[in-house]
């Protein structure tokens, strides 16, 4: 993991300034403390924060270049087929310099050009510039585990890992972009590809930016499909799910840094740790946090995982101050952020990096296993779809007797929730069931100048358009891909990232390995979902390796008592 930034002019007689590029990498040190780099040429600079995880030696110094210096990379991420890679790269000619997979990169687009992303299996966001052709290319990872932001105007291209970094840039104006923050209130997260400031993106998951003679093009490399369905058993497809799983979680072990777990002791983090204990040489690291308030401690079934499977388990007790980390949390988010999980997740990073450089953690199981109680709610509302619009009225007049002021994620809030929903069709149901504020709300909200400067549509219609582009041939099919494309990369991934590298440590998501999301789209929706029990695939390919008391407990959700 590390930090990268850039900046390209594109008057080719004006060169870009070495100290505003040291700025832009400076703010980035958190990412990468272990070296840092800048790489200057007329009117072309990169720079990048190094967190050594694969060959720690000075070779794997950033930016780097092929051969005879035409291309140059920043790269953030880890790819974990790079050895593969590079030998088939090194029968093609290529001489390497050192055994990082920032250098296989390099040469790999030498060979394929912007193509080369489709080879690559990992995390990753990175910069190459390639003087050859006077090119920019910017790429974003399958999922968006890695970040990448980036501004251009008519003078040049800035980007970086975190919005902070371009706005060390004294070109680049601060504005608020009304649009985004009117999704925000609705999200609850700013939606790619905007930000809460005008004029600065996000580049999209599975995405690949060109910039050439002062033009940008983006295209799509990649997307999961859901309409073609594996053949096979039940328990065939239980038995290749294991072997998947822990294929990505063995290729996630290599590092030459000491590495652990993220182990809450739900059924994704358990699974992880029990595949990586196939594989270790020594008991696997294991961290858990817990509170003082029962409802929100998994410490017992966290321990539970790490009796089973020997590791070397630690476990610490937080309170939570979230007014006091408030201002630490707003300088590494950058923007807006409204899930309160950020702060044990925050907590959790902090701790553990106390220990390892590297956790493997169990994000991805909910978006591909259909592990959310949203899903069996949407499915329990769909089977009311057949009342007639007087009877269903009547559902949703009970909305009346729950009070508003209750707190989010109580069973009354839920109650008042799904009865919300009864009236929507399935697309527009599912708004009412994850945002924070509905249109009339905020409208109850916003004052005239600042309605006036919202021109986006409602923010409903970003995921009515996002069910309307899915493939999946049924309702929960549609709901885990448009999860996958909307809330796990701009809430959940966001989360992750920031919070890891807010403490300089490499968060892994064996779940969320491309192959690994490509087979759980094929698995039928049956097999994810089946009356109320969710995830009933990977819970039938567990069983017999997790202990019952894990695979059966209800879904706890990683919260804090925010309430208090």
């Amino acid at each position: 993991m590390c930090g990268i930034s850039g900046k390209l002019y594109f008057d080719p007689k004006r060169p870009v300034e070495y100290r505003a590029l040291e700025r832009m990498n400076a703010v980035l040190a958190h990412r990468g403390p272990d070296d840092a780099g800048v790489y200057c040429a007329g009117p072309v600079g990169l720079a990048h924060r190094r967190l050594s995880i694969i060959d720690l030696s000075p070779a794997g110094h950033q930016p780097m270049s092929n051969e005879d210096g035409t291309i140059w990379i920043t790269f953030n991420g880890e790819i974990y087929n790079f050895p593969d890679l590079r030998e088939d790269l090194i029968r093609r000619g290529h001489r390497f310099r050192s055994k990082t997979d920032a250098e296989t990169v390099v040469h790999l687009y030498e060979e394929d050009g912007p193509a080369c992303v489709r080879a690559l299996r990992g995390m990753f966001a990175f910069a190459i510039w390639d003087a050859r052709t006077r090119t920019m290319l910017l790429a974003r990872d399958r999922v968006g585990k890695k970040p990448l932001y980036y501004q251009m105007d008519d003078r040049g291209l800035r980007f970086a890992s975190e919005i902070k970094a371009i706005l060390m840039d004294p070109e680049v104006e601060v504005t608020p972009d009304a649009e985004a923050i009117h999704h925000y209130l609705s999200f609850g997260y700013v939606p790619h590809p905007g930000t809460a400031y005008r004029g600065i993106r996000a580049l999209p998951p599975a995405h690949v930016a060109t910039v050439r003679d002062g033009q940008l093009t983006i295209e799509r490399y990649w997307r999961l499909r859901y309409g073609v369905k594996h053949p096979g058993t039940e328990a065939d497809l239980a038995r290749e799910l294991l072997r998947r799983l822990e294929e990505a979680v063995k290729i996630r072990m290599i590092s030459d840094v000491p590495l652990g777990a993220f182990l809450s002791g739900g059924i994704d983090s358990s699974a992880v740790v029990a595949m990586m204990s196939r594989h270790a040489s020594e008991p696997v690291r294991t961290f858990s946090i817990g509170f003082e308030a029962a409802e929100y401690d998994e410490r017992r079934h966290a321990r539970l995982i790490a009796d089973q499977f020997g590791t070397r388990h630690e476990e610490f007790v937080v309170r939570p101050d979230a007014a006091g980390i408030l201002p630490t949390l707003v300088w590494h988010y950058d923007q807006p952020y409204a899930d309160s999980s950020a702060i044990p997740t925050y907590y959790l990073a902090q701790v553990t990096r106390r220990h390892v450089t590297v956790a493997l953690n169990g994000d991805g199981g909910d978006e591909g296993f259909a592990g959310y109680d949203r899903y069996v709610a949407h499915r329990l509302a769909g089977r009311l779809d057949w009342l007639p619009a007087a009877a269903r009225r009547r559902f949703r007049a009970a909305l009346g007797l729950v009070p508003r002021g209750v707190r989010r994620g109580s069973l009354l809030a839920r109650g008042r929730r799904f009865l919300d929903g009864l009236l929507q069709p399935p697309d527009r149901r599912y708004s009412r069931w994850v945002f924070h504020f509905t249109a009339d709300r905020k409208a109850e909200l916003y004052q005239p100048d600042f309605a006036a400067a919202v021109s986006a549509p409602e923010s409903e219609e970003l995921l009515v358009r996002a069910f309307q582009t899915s493939d999946g041939l049924n309702m929960v099919d549609a709901l885990l891909d448009v999860d996958t494309r909307t809330y796990l990369p701009d809430d959940l991934l966001v989360k992750v990232d920031v919070a890891s590298m807010a403490h300089a440590l490499e968060a892994r998501s064996p779940f969320l390995d491309h192959e690994l999301l490509e087979f759980a789209a094929g698995v039928p929706s049956h097999l994810k979902l089946r009356g109320t029990e969710k995830k009933v695939l990977l819970r039938r390919a567990l069983r017999g390796i997790l202990p019952d008391a894990v695979l059966d407990r209800p879904k706890m959700g990683f919260g804090v008592p925010i309430d208090r």
